[in-house]
């Protein structure tokens, strides 16, 4: 079948992400230059490979879980992510590492941008399958750039750990997806359309993605911390706090369900939730225990959150949450925050009057980054239902014919399912 795109949206969108790629190239060419100095390949690739392969393969098949969209899931997140990088590379090197009219970056700049990109992948979560590439295409490039902003000012003004700030991507993408899930909601939204829901296969494709997630999240919450010693310990908590979580996602998902069965949602999300919680404090936190209870209380806040919350919340806030990214990364980002100031109160407990400052700037970032991602979440949003965008009509959420040639994409998924339902018989 052939793709369903509207005639001019055809032109619109070739010509806007070639348009903005020129630009990049012409930036590019005059602003930047490699920097290869202070540099170990055998120590940095490594990373670099884990948070690239979690962030490009991890996100593309977590987002893939709806039965009709599987191909915009992972297409769409490959695309933002390859533009979404180059514009966060320049708006980074431009606020951070400008001097003498040159950007000098090396393979650490090119690991804060992918990190940083990784709030739209949250952001497109929560509006999964409603808007088209145009509309997405514009949402990276203006939260990338707001996103380093709020970055800019949490170092340079409140003088905050610069590995601390870019693990705001979690509060900052759950919180600005939202806000612009509220501008592009409909009534219709409020039931659960039949391409809106999940079956065996896309469920195995999402399952797929969250391993990738788990296994390279302590990557994610190590990459730029530069002290030997607080790196290492950022990893074993990530590692419990993540085992925890898990465990806290499967005891909840079957306490909630009616009919004692495991849910396949409250999995996918809940069992990441500790990772997201711990990202402020991954290195400060000195025992294990702390981190196992973060996990456990962070996947019970999803799951309970997903179970009893989203089904009464989302209609009454006119918000529909495709992926449920409030749960998986909004709470429990907002819990890791609190426990952040818990945490280096109880550290420093001897000099509060000396910490209690240091306390206080990271309730401040913590704030800044919500406001931020409110307001321009919301402004966002408005801009995104502008004509000029083509946004898909409703009958047209959360199918992949609108967007991609299937051809027998969807006969050989069915037969696929007619295969595991013979198995699952006999």
């Amino acid at each position: 079948m052939s793709s369903q795109y509207p005639p001019n949206l055809r032109i619109r969108l070739p010509a806007l992400i070639l348009l903005l790629e020129a630009a990049l190239i012409l930036i590019f060419g005059f602003f930047v230059s490699y920097d290869n100095r202070s540099q170990n390949l055998a120590r940095d690739y490594p990373v670099f490979q884990d948070v690239n392969l979690m962030v490009i393969f991890g996100f593309a098949y977590f987002l893939a879980f709806l039965q009709r969209y599987g191909f915009s899931s992972i297409g769409f997140n490959l695309l933002l992510a390859a533009l979404g990088v180059q514009w966060a590379v320049l708006v980074d090197g431009f606020l951070f590492h400008f001097s003498a009219g040159k950007i000098r970056i090396n393979l650490q700049s090119i690991l804060t941008a992918i990190m940083s990109i990784t709030t739209v992948l949250i952001s497109t979560g929560a509006i999964l399958g409603k808007a088209n590439l145009m509309q997405l295409t514009l949402m990276a490039m203006v939260e990338v750039t707001v996103f380093t902003v709020n970055r800019w000012m949490a170092v340079n003004l409140l003088q905050i750990q610069s590995h601390v700030s870019v693990m705001h991507v979690h509060l900052f993408g759950a919180y600005f997806g939202l806000m612009v899930s509220w501008t592009l909601y409909h009534s219709s939204l409020s039931r659960k359309a039949e391409k809106e829901r999940s079956r065996a296969i896309s469920n195995m494709f999402a399952v797929l993605g969250t391993l990738f997630l788990w296994i390279f999240w302590p990557s994610f919450n190590s990459a730029l911390i530069t002290e030997e010693d607080k790196k290492w310990t950022a990893i074993y908590n990530t590692y419990f706090v993540m085992a925890t979580s898990t465990i806290a996602a499967f005891s909840f998902s079957m306490a909630t369900s009616k009919n004692g069965k495991l849910s396949m949602a409250h999995i996918q999300n809940a069992t990441l939730a500790g990772g997201v919680a711990l990202g402020f404090s991954a290195s400060d936190i000195q025992q294990p225990w702390i981190a196992m209870v973060l996990g456990l209380a962070a996947g019970t806040i999803s799951v309970l959150g997903m179970a009893c919350l989203q089904k009464r919340l989302d209609p009454a806030l006119k918000i529909h949450d495709t992926c449920g990214v409030l749960y998986t990364f909004g709470l429990p980002s907002l819990l890791g925050g609190i426990i952040h100031v818990i945490v280096i109160l109880t550290n420093h407990s001897n000099n509060l009057s000396v910490f209690g400052c240091s306390a206080l700037i990271e309730v401040g970032a913590l704030s800044l980054s919500l406001c931020l991602s409110l307001f321009s979440g919301l402004l966002t949003g408005l801009i995104l239902t502008c004509k000029l965008w083509k946004a898909p009509p409703v009958t047209k959420y959360f199918d992949d014919q609108v967007y991609w040639e299937v051809g027998l994409y969807f006969i050989l998924l069915r037969l696929v399912q007619i295969g595991i339902q013979k198995v699952s018989v006999t």
